[in-house]
């Protein structure tokens, strides 16, 4: 019987050389992957580790605690404290200037003359008169005197004794008369000399001697301005009128103002509130204030623009930060906070409010004092990020800009 080569190659012996050359194969195949396994991590070994994520380069400040005034700010104009047009009251020719354009001058000094001529005949011509009538008084008295005893004796008329009495009374109305033309002319002649009403700054000299000069002159002779203590007027929104009210009856004396420089943050003076308006400005929504300054270095001028800050009361130990630090997302304001492992992680805040680039935080914020915070760099970090600090903020440049 003849086999065919299907039924051999299906014989249990083909069978098993089959599976043991499979078997084999799969062996070597084992063996040569974890020898390749082996290899890698040979090589891996004698690598050096892989480097790390490098730090995050970062400015820092630090959490404060402090007391930090509550400023409100306006823009102002500087304004004489008082301010006189020195006229003549009395028309004449100016003999006299007794001042120097631009210096100081005291209150009663003497500024101008007069030529007093024509006021000084007028003044004698009724001191003559007063005299006159005067005499004739006297006279009359007397022959009073006679007719009041001519009339005890009947030797006289009652009618005499009233008519003289009539003309008693008349001439002592003409007397009184006479001493208020000598008052009068008395000081129309003083007008003749006019002095200071007011100590200040003289201007320039509207008018020069020689000249004749009128009380209706609209200009006057020379302008006074009292710039020690001067004012500065300023405004600030009608918003801030409850509040100023509220902080001027707790406090036991006047706001306190600081007068800024318009283009710099340095302090000219400071001084005390002395006006709050009483009505609002309803074509701007603004409400006026006054305030006074001591001016003796003349630091503030008539006219000069300048910011004004207006001190309404104390925070009260307040967190403070610098405005830098804030960062705002959908969710609100936040801050890079760095704990003692230098990282950082996003710590939401409450602002309070800022000013002159300090933040003011709610007390309920999530940090604390001396604590660190990020103020530049912010945009290369991620919370967990490791950081190192680059430029360390002074503790001058924490404080900027605030005021005691």
């Amino acid at each position: 019987m003849t086999t065919s080569p299907n039924s051999r190659n299906t014989s249990p012996t083909a069978q098993r050389s089959r599976l043991a050359l499979f078997v084999a194969t799969a062996l070597i195949l084992t063996t040569g992957a974890g020898g390749w396994i082996t290899l890698q991590r040979a090589r891996a070994a004698d690598q050096p580790a892989a480097k790390a994520t490098p730090p995050v380069s970062v400015s820092l400040a630090r959490v404060q605690e402090r007391d930090l005034p509550l400023y409100l700010a306006g823009v102002g104009t500087v304004t004489a404290n008082a301010s006189v047009v020195v006229r003549t009251r009395i028309d004449g020719q100016l003999d006299q200037v007794g001042f120097q354009e631009g210096a100081e001058v005291k209150k009663g000094q003497l500024l101008a003359r007069i030529d007093p001529r024509a006021l000084q005949a007028q003044l004698a011509q009724a001191e003559a008169q007063r005299a006159k009538d005067a005499a004739t008084l006297m006279n009359a008295r007397l022959d009073l005197q006679r007719y009041t005893t001519l009339r005890s004796q009947d030797a006289a008329t009652q009618q005499q004794l009233d008519t003289q009495k009539a003309l008693v009374a008349q001439l002592e109305a003409a007397v009184k008369t006479d001493e208020a033309q000598v008052a009068y002319a008395r000081v129309q002649l003083s007008y003749t000399t006019i002095h200071a009403p007011i100590s200040g700054r003289v201007g320039a000299r509207l008018v020069d001697p020689g000249n004749i000069v009128h009380a209706s002159d609209a200009n006057g002779l020379v302008v006074i301005n009292q710039i020690d203590p001067i004012t500065l007027v300023f405004t600030l929104p009608e918003d801030a009128v409850v509040g100023i009210n509220r902080a001027q009856r707790s406090s036991q004396q006047p706001l306190k103002v600081i007068a800024y420089a318009r283009d710099s943050q340095e302090i000219l003076a400071t001084g005390k509130l002395v006006l709050l308006d009483n009505q609002i400005n309803t074509g701007n929504g603004t409400v006026q204030l006054k305030a006074r300054f001591d001016n003796a270095q003349h630091t503030l001028w008539p006219g000069q623009y300048v910011n004004a800050r207006l001190q309404m009361n104390s925070h009260g130990n307040a967190l403070t930060v610098p405005a830098a630090a804030i960062q705002r997302n959908q969710q609100g304001t936040y801050v890079y906070a760095i704990d003692q492992d230098d990282k950082a992680d996003m710590q939401p805040v409450k602002v309070d409010r800022i000013q002159d680039g300090i933040a003011v935080l709610a007390a309920d914020s999530g940090v604390s004092a001396d604590q660190r915070v990020v103020i530049d760099g912010q945009y290369k970090l991620k919370p967990g990020s490791r950081i190192v600090e680059s430029k360390p903020q002074s503790s001058g440049a924490q404080t900027k800009g605030s005021t005691k």
